[in-house]
C-alpha cells in the first residue's frame, strides 16, 4: 500500500497557497501544485525543500473539465488524494454595490464559489472510490465568511457561501471517511492583503492601517489540520492578526 500522503493545493502559485504547499512538502507530503500561471507554479516548486515531491498541474478552477483533469492527473501520478486545500480565490474592486461591474461579480462567483465546488466535487469522487477510501478537504473561507468589509459584496457573498459548502460536505462526507473543515484567515501578509497594511476603509468611514501576520502562521495552521487522523476534524478555525479590527467594535 502506498504510504505517501498526497495533497492538492489550489492557488499554489502565490500567497497562502504557496506558503501552505511549501509547508506541506517540508512536513513530508507530496503536493500537487494547481494554479493558472505555470511559471508561478514552477517558482513555488523550486522553493520547496524537496521539489521532487511536487507536481505542477496548471489549472483554471472555473473550468470543470480542467478540475477533473487535475484530479485524474494526481491519481495517475500518485495513486490517490489524501488532502485538498481548496484555496484558490480572487477579489473584486472595492466600490459601491451599484458600481460593481457584472463581469467582476461573475468572475468572483465563478472562482470563489463555483471553482471551489468543482474541486470539492472531484475530491469526493476520488476519495469515495480510492482504497482505503477517505481523505480530508480544507476550504479557505476567510473571515469574510462571517463578517464583511465595506464595499466587498462579491467576495463576502461567496465566502459566506463557502460555510454552506463546508457544512454540507462535512455532513455528506461522514459515510466515506471524508473530513471537511474550513480555515478563516484574517490579514495574512500576502499580495491580496497588502492594502490592509497601507490603510483601508473601515465600517465607520475612516481609513486605518491594519496589522498583518506572517503567512507562515496560516500555513502552519493548515498543516496542523491536515495532520489530524480522519477520526478527528477541525470544522472551523479562525486565524488572524491579533490586533486587527475584527471582533468587538474595532
Amino acid at each position: 500500500m502506498n504510504q505517501d500522503r498526497i495533497a492538492i493545493v489550489t492557488g499554489a502559485s502565490r500567497g497562502i497557497g504557496r506558503a501552505t504547499a511549501l509547508a506541506l512538502v517540508a512536513n513530508g507530503w507530496h503536493v500537487v501544485l494547481a494554479g493558472r500561471n505555470a511559471a508561478d507554479l514552477h517558482t513555488t516548486q523550486h522553493q520547496a525543500v524537496s521539489p521532487a515531491h511536487t507536481l505542477c498541474v496548471p489549472t483554471d478552477v472555473t473550468d470543470p473539465a480542467a478540475v477533473r483533469a487535475l484530479f485524474d492527473t494526481t491519481v495517475t501520478h500518485f495513486g490517490r488524494v489524501d488532502l485538498l486545500f481548496n484555496n484558490a480565490g480572487i477579489g473584486a474592486p472595492a466600490v459601491p454595490i451599484d458600481e460593481l461591474p457584472l463581469e467582476q461579480w461573475h468572475a468572483v462567483v465563478n472562482t470563489n464559489l463555483n471553482g471551489m465546488f468543482y474541486c470539492l466535487q472531484q475530491a469526493f469522487r476520488v476519495m469515495r472510490q480510492q482504497q482505503p477510501h477517505g481523505g480530508r478537504i480544507i476550504n479557505n473561507g476567510s473571515i469574510s465568511a462571517t463578517t464583511p468589509r465595506p464595499n466587498s459584496i462579491a467576495y463576502t457573498a461567496t465566502k459566506h457561501a463557502i460555510r454552506g459548502l463546508t457544512k454540507s460536505a462535512a455532513l455528506d462526507g461522514r459515510a466515506y471517511a471524508i473530513a471537511v473543515g474550513q480555515i478563516d484567515i484574517g490579514n495574512a501578509a500576502t499580495d491580496m492583503a497588502e492594502r490592509m497594511g497601507q490603510g483601508i476603509l473601515q465600517a465607520h468611514g475612516a481609513i486605518a492601517v491594519e496589522p498583518l501576520m506572517d503567512v507562515s502562521h496560516v500555513a502552519a495552521a493548515v498543516v496542523q489540520m491536515a495532520n489530524l487522523p480522519l477520526s478527528a476534524n477541525v470544522l472551523f478555525q479562525t486565524i488572524m492578526a491579533t490586533n486587527m479590527p475584527f471582533v468587538g467594535r474595532g
